[in-house]
Formats: structure tokens, sequence, C-alpha cells
């Protein structure tokens, strides 16, 4: 009979395993998918912004700088007024 009780032991031992063992995976799955699901949202989000930035950029033209001046910060030659934004009035 001892032989039995071991086998049994074995059984319930393997069955309560099973069963936390269930349990974790099926919440690392739950936690995976929560993951996913808000990195959608973002990616949604993001996407959202770029649209309406370029949108904005559209509707709000930078403005041009005069025809003979330079505003190039790097260019040695550039006018130090359009660089800082003073306009002659």
């Amino acid at each position: 009979m001892s032989a039995s009780v071991g086998v049994n032991v074995l059984r319930w031992s393997a069955l309560g395993f099973g069963v936390f063992y269930g349990a974790y995976h099926q919440l690392s799955l739950k936690a995976q998918d929560k993951a996913s699901a808000s990195k959608k949202e973002w990616e949604h989000k993001e996407s959202l912004i770029r649209q309406a930035k370029q949108e904005w950029a559209k509707s709000h033209p930078a403005p041009q700088p005069k025809s003979g001046a330079r505003a190039d910060p790097k260019d040695p030659n550039a006018d130090l007024n359009t660089l800082l934004g003073i306009t002659d009035n």
C-alpha cells in the first residue's frame, strides 16, 4: 500500500503544480496583451500628433527672409538682423 500513497502524493503534487503554473501563465499572457494594446495606443497618438503638426505647418507657413538677406546662422555672411528677427520699420 505504500507505493499507492507515493503515487497519490505524486499525482496531487503534479496537479497542484499544474494549477499554479496555469495561473502564472495566464497572468503573463494578460500582461503581454495589455502591453501590446498600450503600445498600439501610443503609436496611434504619435501618428495623430505628427499629422496635426503637418496640418499646422501647412496652415502657418514660415516667414520667408528678405530677398537679399541670409538667415543661415552657419553662414559667415549672414544678416544679423534677419537672424535676430529684427525688422526695419
